[in-house]
């Protein structure tokens, strides 16, 4: 199977072309190539397909085989490897996936993609603002949100110090949550800017989460921390996120790195 490893903000997948390439097990290729030792290393596969309602569709699989609904960075990484490659020779492109069709504007250097602003839709609040809950017997409150699909956002003093190895499964599979969550941790520096930790749902904690970084705007933007629109510090690098009020649309715009190509024998 030949692929391409792409990073937004360090949030790193495997992609692979299915315009050329069949993947007849996505659960199992996820799981094979993700792994940091034996396999790829990832924190899951894309997979980019023909559409028939967008200019391409994207199918997005965590590192434990779950298929996730949508990934900010990720799509991002779609866009850009669309557009270098020549299948979208518009420089805003159409992405399907099962959070419905995204709209990206990339921005080129040297006739190729480096950042995208990605239309991330309408968030959905989730929970009272913010809800109560106690998670491995400690008192705490989180914001929820839906940005196709769901995230809970903590807001704490030091994110630094958290052991997300150990608190983050208690926190995704909390019996709150049916379906498990994205859990966002958040130190907020000023009005403009935030700093963030995520565990994410099926992969861990990862350098970075586009979905997880609007919903924590949303959620400081709610609370009255910031303003409409936020700089979020990730590990991997920062993501910018405004809400356009009046629409009630997010957009989120951040870079999109091709790290290598290759080929991997499946079986």
């Amino acid at each position: 199977m030949k692929f391409t490893k792409m990073q937004g903000a360090g949030n790193d997948y495997v992609y692979v072309n299915c315009f050329e390439e069949t993947v007849e097990d996505p659960v199992g290729t996820a799981i094979r190539v993700s792994d940091r030792h034996f396999g790829i290393g990832s924190d899951g596969l894309v997979l980019i397909c023909p559409s028939e309602t967008a200019d391409v569709k994207m199918r997005m699989f965590n590192a434990d085989g779950s298929e996730g609904i949508m990934c900010g960075n990720a799509i991002r990484c779609v866009g850009k490897y669309v557009y270098d490659r020549k299948i979208v020779t518009g420089r805003q492109v159409r992405v399907e996936t099962l959070g419905g069709i995204k709209i990206l504007d990339l921005e080129t250097e040297g006739g190729k993609a480096v950042r995208a602003t990605v239309d991330m839709g309408v968030p959905k609040i989730t929970s009272t603002v913010p809800e109560p809950i106690a998670v491995d017997g400690q008192e705490k409150r989180f914001v929820g949100i839906d940005m196709g699909n769901p995230h809970a956002v903590y807001f704490c003093g030091d994110i630094d110090s958290l052991d997300l190895e150990k608190i983050g499964p208690s926190h995704e599979n909390h019996g709150r949550f049916p379906g498990r969550v994205n859990s966002e941790f958040i130190k907020v520096v000023d009005r403009g800017h935030i700093c963030m930790r995520v565990w994410e749902r099926g992969s861990g904690e990862t350098l970075a989460c586009g979905t997880g970084a609007t919903a924590s705007a949303v959620a400081s933007i709610l609370m009255g921390y910031t303003d409409d629109q936020v700089r979020v510090s990730l590990r991997g690098g920062d993501l910018y996120i405004t809400w356009d009020r009046e629409s009630g649309h997010t957009f989120m715009t951040g870079p999109a790195v091709e790290v290598f190509c290759g080929e991997i024998k499946l079986s």
